[in-house]
């Protein structure tokens, strides 16, 4: 059953429907479901299915490239030995297919092009020589290395500029779309208990099939990643080498990224990681950014080297908190920590990044879902005499206003107190004076389950729940 992806499924049918031939390209995190949205799609009704192979070389692509036409019914004679040769034998079985629309997908499309096998050559002879000039062709092609698929095909500068006729970038799942998942899978959880498991696991569908009916968040998350053979146990070093072809500068940057709470600077990055300041650190950073596992955020009126970077991705940082310190075939333990002090900061710091996913639902809660904005994290510089302030998520608005979030994640209903409500005011005050901002600015509580109401409550203008942030 698919669940959400309205506007992905309704692209991917509307191509039947095109004119002329479309070439859509599907990409995004390695497990979100590329393959699961086309096959569903499209019914599994494709004139050519093909999935590349990792870690081989040219010669056994184009091997398995002319089985899989083989297994269709696509290919008899004598066997290609150039990409070119390959694809050519494509166009001459899709050219005596009956009339109507083609759907030709090649899953893992990045996998295809290994070190100088002319892939990506003949890739564009086969759109630009010949399915762009019919009626009748839908290629979809799609890959997790989202790296290359925007570099080689989404903002190619060669003759695949400008070619694509769709994009489809597939997000993770929202917490609402979480919920329905687990719902049509008869499992019975409390929205708390999806929180635990999304501050853990993020939306990445393939996760969550390892959640199993009748077990508890802490069971369930003992199995899948404590356990010596745990489901996700290895995944993040999958996850990254799957990503990118050289993974060593990327996981350099996210485990200093991991670390810190608010984020880091370029200079703060280079500082903690060691590495050398040049393009390659430029392209591993932007390739984080661009695959969802990094946030870049400016603070107005900053200049642009000022710019932070955040982990915002919940399985990483989870792996940094937990599990980058067992060995191999070491096992933990959920059970045993998750009540400890680590796993209540590490709830608190998961809860501001879960908030950060799902911006579109706090700004409805507010009633400023038709208002441009701007949202980041704070932070002032420690002044002589006093303390550094910082803003969990600040959304400076378009109308000459802003919300200062300040996130608390709590079992019950969150109590201000005396203390932290004076350390939010002068977090408000501290911003207006050295954020250079002539605004409105009102103080939010984002908070899991409300608030208790005393008198501190005065200065706080509007209070989003988790219940605020499934709303669709």
């Amino acid at each position: 059953m698919l669940i959400g992806r309205r506007n992905e499924v309704k692209k991917l049918k509307d191509a039947l429907l095109s004119a002329s031939s479309e070439f859509i390209a599907v990409f995004g995190r390695r497990r979100v479901g590329k393959t699961y949205l086309i096959r569903e799609a499209y019914d599994e009704k494709f004139a050519f299915y093909h999935t590349g192979i990792a870690n081989a070389g040219r010669s056994e692509q184009i091997a398995r490239f002319v089985k899989s036409m083989e297994k269709q019914g696509l290919f008899s004679g004598r066997r290609p030995r150039t990409w070119y040769d390959a694809f050519d034998a494509l166009e001459a079985a899709l050219a005596r297919l009956p009339s109507g629309k083609k759907v030709v997908f090649i899953d893992e499309l990045p996998w295809m092009d290994s070190q100088r096998s002319g892939f990506v050559s003949a890739l564009e002879s086969f759109w630009n020589g010949w399915a762009s000039a019919r009626t009748d062709i839908v290629l979809v092609v799609c890959g997790s290395a989202t790296s290359w698929m925007t570099d080689k095909l989404v903002n190619a500068r060669g003759g695949l500029h400008n070619r694509l006729t769709r994009k489809i970038r597939l997000e993770p799942f929202t917490l609402s779309e979480c919920e329905r998942f687990v719902q049509a899978r008869g499992i019975v959880a409390t929205r708390r208990q999806l929180l635990e498991y999304y501050m853990a696991m993020g939306g990445v569908p393939y996760y969550w099939n390892y959640v199993e009916k009748g077990r508890s968040p802490a069971q369930n998350l003992e199995s899948m990643f404590f356990a010596a053979d745990g489901e996700l146990r290895d995944e993040y070093s999958h996850l990254y080498a799957s990503l990118f072809k050289k993974p060593q500068r990327h996981t350099a940057i996210v485990t200093a990224l991991g670390r810190k709470k608010i984020g880091m600077s370029r200079s703060e990055l280079l500082s903690a990681t060691g590495l050398t300041d040049n393009g390659a650190f430029s392209i591993a950073l932007s390739e984080l950014v661009e695959c969802g596992f990094v946030r870049r955020y400016r603070m107005p009126r900053k200049m642009s080297h000022d710019a932070v970077y955040q982990l915002i991705d919940n399985f990483t940082f989870f792996h940094f908190r937990f599990l980058a310190d067992l060995g191999v075939g070491e096992s933990g333990s959920w059970v045993a920590v998750q009540d400890s002090p680590r796993a209540n900061v590490w709830r608190g710091l998961a809860f501001e990044r879960v908030c950060f996913e799902h911006i579109s639902q706090i700004k409805r809660a507010l009633g400023i879902s038709g208002i441009e904005t701007h949202q980041y994290a704070w932070r002032s510089s420690p002044g002589q005499g006093t303390d550094g302030a910082q803003i969990d998520l600040l959304i400076e608005r378009a109308d000459d206003a802003a919300n200062i979030c300040e996130i608390k994640y709590s079992l019950g209903e969150y109590e201000l107190t005396k203390e932290e409500h004076r350390k939010i005011v002068n977090r408000r005050e501290r911003f207006i004076s050295e954020g250079a901002f002539r605004g409105a600015a009102y103080i939010t509580l984002v908070t899991t389950c409300g608030v208790v109401h005393n008198e501190y409550l005065n200065d706080v203008q509007s209070v989003v729940t988790l219940d605020d942030l499934f709303v669709e």
